[in-house]
């Protein structure tokens, strides 16, 4: 049986996936690394209360280690504070979790993640696409959704009013472009985990409608 380590478990796919983690077969014990503690009380689940601006290496040890952080420009309040939550935390988790022998790592990135975009958002998305597929995990599994549906601590307005529009346009949407349920990229997570797949992939949000 394996250890699943989280990061982001309080937002909104990682909240479901923490549910989902919780009650698998695959996984005797979920950890979660969180900045405060959660009001989650489960006997699988080890709740790592910690300061992500000083990384304790030594606690990111788990099989599959699935990785959710994520903010916007708005809620971060800096092209800097956006750069350390999208880009910098997701790179050190991984990095201190293949030197303890991490097999797995399941990255939420986003639709249009572009090294090269002139949009800031996109740009960040990519390039912390390439530095970790540079690092050189047995099996790094990248999912792209597109925009997010689901119940959020903090509501994002611009989502919201987004959702409705691409809602009323549906029909005429392709898949890779459709809202897609923050619940619906849990379960591809999880059972993308489970699939024994290996080296670098890449899912658009298209494909992770199917599961």
């Amino acid at each position: 049986m394996k250890t699943a380590l989280i990061l982001g478990a309080s937002g909104l796919i990682g909240k479901h996936l923490t549910q989902k983690l919780l009650a698998s077969n695959h996984y005797e014990k979920v950890k979660v690394i969180v900045r405060k503690p959660l009001s989650l009380i489960h006997p699988k689940l080890e709740q790592i209360v910690m300061d992500f601006d000083n990384l304790d290496a030594s606690k990111v040890l788990a099989d599959d280690i699935f990785c959710c952080l994520g903010t916007t420009m708005k809620q971060a309040g800096s092209k800097d504070a956006f750069y350390k939550v999208d880009f910098t935390y997701p790179l050190n988790f991984a990095k201190a979790g293949l030197a303890n022998g991490s097999k797995q790592f399941l990255f939420v990135s986003s639709m249009g993640a572009d090294a090269k975009s002139m949009v800031y958002y996109s740009r960040v998305k990519g390039e912390i696409e390439k530095a970790l597929s540079n690092l050189g995990y047995p099996t790094l599994i990248t999912l792209r959704p597109s925009m997010l549906v689901g119940e959020r601590e903090n509501p994002r307005i611009g989502e919201k009013i987004g959702n409705v529009v691409m809602n009323f346009f549906a029909p005429l949407i392709p898949n890779d472009y459709k809202v897609i349920a923050g619940e619906k990229v849990a379960k591809a997570m999880l059972e993308l985990a489970q699939r024994n797949i290996k080296n670098k992939n890449i899912f658009e949000s298209g494909s992770l409608q199917k599961f």
